[in-house]
């Protein structure tokens, strides 16, 4: 991609709402030349694409922007990874591989792990509480989420720093122009998650417990201890790393927008201060207004008709949540953000096959961080001399910094 259009990438991207808004009062889908898709943006059409599976498939789910440089490409091949996870398969691979995701974060399991967040989420809060400033995104948004999902897993925490720098290095090294030593060294941080990851994978199949990496390595290599196949290592390891990357960047994402629009709108944090139980609201809110994952893409499988547009197969589209979400047919007032709303359903967490199994993790985590800061902080609010500058991704969106005073 050249610079141009990664300039203008970077731009429809930090806010994108303005290219939803046209997108929707156009006739039929628009084309992205920027994205090389066709945008879905309304509600109902989005709905419709996420029902329909066998004609939109997710095998372009996670497309990168960018192709790593070939040094950088020679680099990943001494990795692990590189097999299909569960948001790019389609059908019987699908759900084979989301069926140990389920079980791994059902309720009893996420409820297991809720008084660790709540004890880590007060832990980060005390380390800056008497500061009367923080950079939220740094100290507290991109911290817990890791170190609640690496828990739930069962990484060693040791390792949970590195994991999520390998994370992040993922997403820049595939979603971000970057010169080719910077790929370089992005692939060396991403080599090294895959392998602490494998060397995980390797141990608890030589000693079994009753925890989600267990039911996916038995998933993949049956019971037993017997030792993995290389093949079956890299299956592994993609498998962890998605779930992994997906279960603390959305989350952190989550945290800095829904803190940013809370304390913008300093009339709805002092209400949600005052009125505590207005929490699972405020979430809901948060997570429609300004969509932590805004959109994941689809290819048709053959030709079919949407909003009116012939698409042949073959065709890109890209299903706009944050979109749908600003949808005036479903949401009234959709631009403006209100956490005493009467809600209707909204899209942030997908639908049907592919509906996040993460979801109800995200949500309490959320709960947590706001029943803490409104007790413990209700004076917070923004710091006046930051300019707040959002990510330039559609996969995490997010404020790339954050500073609060109280």
């Amino acid at each position: 991609m050249d610079r141009e259009l990664h300039a203008m990438l970077d731009e429809l991207q930090r806010d994108p709402y303005p290219h939803y808004a046209r997108a929707r009062a156009a006739e039929g889908l628009t084309y992205v030349p920027e994205l090389d898709s066709w945008l879905v943006v309304r509600d109902a059409d989005v709905r419709e694409v996420l029902r329909r599976p066998e004609d939109f498939s997710s095998a372009n789910a996670l497309r990168s922007d960018v192709m790593p440089a070939p040094a950088a490409l020679a680099v990943l091949a001494g990795g692990f990874g590189g097999r299909p996870v569960v948001v790019t398969a389609d059908g019987a691979l699908h759900q084979a591989l989301r069926a140990p995701i389920v079980r791994g974060l059902s309720p009893a399991r996420v409820g297991a792990v809720l008084p660790y967040a709540a004890e880590r989420a007060a832990a980060l809060l005390d380390r800056f509480e008497k500061d009367g400033r923080v950079e939220l995104m740094a100290a507290y948004a991109g911290k817990l989420p890791g170190d609640v999902i690496g828990r739930l897993v069962g990484f060693d925490p040791a390792d949970v720093p590195a994991l999520v720098q390998g994370g992040h290095r993922l997403e820049e090294l595939l979603f971000r122009p970057l010169t080719e030593a910077e790929q370089i060294a992005a692939a060396e941080d991403v080599v090294a998650m895959s392998h602490c990851v494998d060397a995980f994978v390797r141990a608890r199949r030589a000693d079994p417990q009753e925890d989600l990496v267990t039911d996916l390595i038995t998933s993949v290599a049956g019971p037993g201890d017997a030792e993995l196949t290389l093949d079956q290592r890299h299956e592994l390891v993609t498998h962890l790393q998605n779930l992994f990357i997906a279960g603390h960047l959305t989350t952190t994402a989550l945290i800095g927008t829904t803190v940013l629009h809370l304390l913008r709108h300093p009339r709805q944090w002092e209400l949600l201060c005052a009125r505590p139980d207005r929490i699972p609201a405020a979430i809901e809110e948060a997570a429609r207004y300004d969509t932590a994952l805004q959109g994941f893409r689809r290819v048709t499988t053959r030709a079919v008709t949407l909003a009116g547009t012939e698409l042949p197969a073959g065709s890109p589209v890209l299903l706009a949540f944050g979109g749908a979400n600003r949808d005036g047919s479903r949401h009234p007032d959709p631009d403006d953000f209100d956490i005493t709303r009467t809600a209707a359903r909204h899209l942030s967490f997908g639908l049907g096959v592919h509906a996040c199994p993460g979801s109800t993790l995200a949500r309490e985590q959320l709960r947590i961080t706001l029943e803490l800061l409104t007790r413990r902080m209700p004076g917070l609010r923004l710091a006046d001399d930051q300019r707040i500058v959002m990510r330039p991704t559609l996969i995490h969106r997010s404020p790339e910094t954050l500073d609060l005073v109280w």
